[in-house]
């Protein structure tokens, strides 16, 4: 018996697995364990992803499985899932299997003192002891004098007590426990304890039991959903419903479906701020059939979902885009919400595009898979229109029939002109006075964090810079302090310039500290006092974080919202009636093909959060860009003329979805090296098209990235585009994976990336 072995060991040049013997002491092996196997003269985790009687050709060289280390992580599909995501993304085999294996669960090997050990994973499952009263206790009579058996006989006449409960309460208590065990009167019981399963916020909690009468749009769309369940040939539904039509009630319906045909379903979300109301929502439907995984839970806690997933006790899986991977057997639905967010793109090896693999897990299982937005991205509506397998579903009004919130662009320029140099417009400052006045809510959407983007000396024009990065530093008023967003770097804010000794440092640009301190001076004076909840990554930075401040606006009468981008989607708020979007721009002006698309979105996204019940909802856009396509479009929720207009850009400009794209990034500490080994991939690359004979594939030269430098490193890039029909993978996998590293220069390419920036 031989079993293939992928080694971890995260390396380009491991591109496939390799065949081991097993003895009789290792032939209990299956797919998806963990083994200890020699490599290269020294000792190797490795995972099982197949097994064969067939004798190698090279049988005498072949080498011995010398120790299995765990049980089975993942089956036969697992493994040829980590082979799709290494090949489509050129990524090592090693972290592609990572990705299905239990969160920090899994043995590592480590050196120590000159030689390799094999470290065990300390995240364990938690067994408690408990205490359980048997039916013979009620015919058991201690003596008077046992006082301590009496109370415990007694506490558990009310139910099962766990035995540290019993030892707070009556201290030491294991002899006790023992004399009982012995007279047949309790028994202990080990019981497998799951961290971190919170009950259902009470502030998440309304209506989560309800279940509203469908509307005809939502019936035909489940009617589109469940012809594609009953072909189980691997459909994709993009569900285009505005904010507020019930997207989230037909994914309910078509779970349910699902559910009864004995199959399972994954739900994806693209923010954890979405996830309290989402898994309120599908608790509420499913009870504890429902297992919820994201990166802001603890090891523990993501370790005990990842084990009851396993286990089969799970039958609905609720999390950001790694859920993906959950050991969920037999899915017969996955659920991609929010699909056009750039969150769903992974950003470390392998670089996947969660869309394209949950489509390849459909195919591959014979599953259904819905694509739910408000605003689908362009790649989702153009594959509805190029491939026979996608189906449009359109939502195009709200669930309760009243009408989506104006929206009111406001010219900042304009008001600027005209004498008011606040940061709230007279539009926005008159609105929500008007809405505290009635004690609804608002939310205000600024995409910058901090309290300035930068700082200037007015009077030689210095600008703080990060050491590392080639971007000025954040001024954060809380510590008074500068940060880097992009490498972390923090220092004190000057009082005078470090330049000239000026006193006038400058402000400039806003970021939510700053929209806060002027939203709390401008509400002041107000009679009744007004919660203001701030969330951003720093006010969101700890666990618990995103449900303790939605609660915290949720329990409030009066309150206003502010934040990032992470809250202008999937909130759901009765008595929020006011948006407001502070700058419109900060997205719209990056020197990437999605910022327009990117623009739109979040506009419509965030408009969608108000007058979603009975009371009626505004919006208010402040911009400098008044006439952008895609405010204005947006503004007038005109996807067909936003469309049109992005269309035709993309197309002169040769991107997606009319091309495929790879971008291969260079980066290292020495500009004149990194440039070297850019030049040298870009004559290999050209080499390369040409000797395939590849007329569709197109490689620019290395440029500099927008952000040129990060963290210290210098960072080139080189664009590949390629027909919509070519694999692009296929035309430069086995360059990657044979090129010889640099020590000094790192090379990475991603397939399909969202952003080129």
């Amino acid at each position: 018996m031989y079993a293939s072995v992928i080694l971890d060991i995260p390396t380009q040049a491991l591109d496939s697995a390799y065949t081991y013997a097993l003895t009789p002491e290792t032939a209990h092996v299956r797919v998806g364990c963990a083994v200890l196997v020699p490599f290269g003269g020294r000792p190797a985790v490795g995972y099982v992803v197949s097994l064969t009687d067939e004798t190698p050709a090279n049988v005498a060289r072949v080498k011995q499985v010398e120790s299995v280390l765990s049980d089975s992580y993942f089956d036969e599909a697992g493994a040829q899932l980590a082979f799709y995501l290494s090949d489509r993304y050129i990524a090592p085999l090693s972290s592609c299997v990572r990705l299905l294996l239990p969160p920090g669960a899994t043995p590592k090997m480590k050196r120590v003192a000159g030689s390799w050990e094999v470290l065990y994973p300390k995240v364990q499952q938690v067994d408690e002891r408990w205490a359980v009263r048997l039916p013979a206790a009620d015919q058991y009579e201690p003596r008077r004098s046992a006082v301590k058996q009496i109370a415990i006989l007694e506490a558990l006449k009310q139910g099962d007590l766990r035995v540290a409960e019993l030892t707070a309460e009556y201290g030491s208590v294991s002899s006790v426990l023992k004399a009982l065990e012995s007279k047949g009167v309790v028994a202990i019981e080990e019981r497998r304890r799951v961290r971190g399963n919170a009950q259902i916020s009470p502030a998440f909690a309304k209506r989560i039991h309800e279940r509203p009468e469908l509307t005809s749009a939502q019936r035909d769309a489940l009617e589109l959903i469940g012809s594609a369940q009953q072909r189980a040939d691997g459909e994709v539904i993009v569900l285009d419903g505005v904010t507020g039509s019930g997207k989230t009630e037909v994914f309910l319906c078509a779970i349910e479906e699902e559910l009864k045909r004995g199959r399972n379903a994954i739900v994806l979300v693209p923010e954890i701020s979405l996830t309290p109301q989402t898994v309120a929502r599908f608790r509420g439907r499913f009870g504890d059939t429902v297992a919820v995984l994201h990166s802001r839970m603890s090891p523990g806690e993501r370790f005990d979902q990842w084990d009851l997933i396993h286990s089969g006790a799970i039958r609905v899986v609720v999390g950001a885009r790694s859920a993906l991977f959950a050991p969920l057997a037999n899915v017969g639905m996955i659920i991609v919400d929010e699909e056009h967010e750039g969150s769903y793109k992974q950003d470390q090896s392998p670089r996947y595009v969660t869309r394209d693999v949950a489509e390849w897990i459909a195919k591959r299982n014979g599953a259904t898979l819905i694509l739910g937005s408000a605003t689908p991205s362009i790649e989702a509506l153009y594959r509805v229109e190029s491939d026979k397998d996608w189906h449009l579903a359109v939502m195009g009004e709200r669930a309760n029939g009243k009408p989506l919130p104006s929206i009111q662009v406001v010219d900042m320029a304009r008001e600027f002109g005209g004498g008011n140099r606040k940061m709230f417009s007279k539009a926005l400052q008159a609105a929500l006075n008007e809405t505290l006045d009635k004690n609804e809510k608002a939310v205000l959407l600024l995409n910058q964090r901090g309290f300035a983007q930068f700082l200037l000396c007015r009077d030689c024009g210095y600008v703080p810079e990060c050491d590392s990065c080639s971007t000025s530093l954040t001024f954060h008023e809380e510590g008074n302090r500068l940060v880097c967003h992009h490498c972390g770097q923090e220092q004190p804010a000057p009082a005078v310039c470090p330049e000239c000794g000026s006193p006038y440092l400058k402000r400039f640009g806003a970021g939510t500290q700053r929209v806060e301190a002027e939203l709390r001076a401008f509400l002041q004076d107000r009679e009744r006092p007004v919660e203001i909840v701030r969330m951003d990554a720093d006010t969101t930075a700890h666990k618990g974080d995103h449900q303790r401040l939605l609660e915290q606006f949720a329990k409030a009468e009066a309150a206003v919202l502010l934040g990032t981008q992470m809250i202008a989607k999937g909130l759901d708020f009765d008595d929020v009636t006011l948006v407001g979007v502070i700058n419109a721009d900060t997205m719209l002006h990056l020197p990437d093909f999605r910022s327009s698309e990117r623009t739109f979105d979040l506009i419509e996204q965030v408009a969608g959060r108000s007058g979603r019940a009975d009371l009626p909802g505004k919006v208010i856009v402040q911009t400098y860009s008044a006439q952008e396509v895609a405010v204005r479009s947006a503004a007038r929720y005109d996807r067909e003329g936003f469309l049109e207009h992005e269309l035709k850009m993309r197309k002169d400009a040769n991107y997606p979805p009319y091309v495929r794209l790879a971008n291969v990034l260079i980066w290292g500490e020495r500009e004149s090296e990194v440039i070297g080994v850019a030049q040298k991939l870009f004559f290999d690359l050209m080499q390369l098209a040409e000797e395939q004979g590849l007329q569709g594939v197109q490689v620019y030269p290395p440029t500099p990235c927008v952000l040129s430098r990060l963290k210290k490193n210098y960072r080139y890039h080189i664009l590949i585009k390629a027909q919509p029909e070519c694999d692009i993978s296929a035309f430069c996998r086995e360059y990657f994976r044979t090129r010889k590293p640099d020590k000094t220069v790192n090379v990475s390419i991603d397939i399909d990336p969202v952003s080129v920036l």
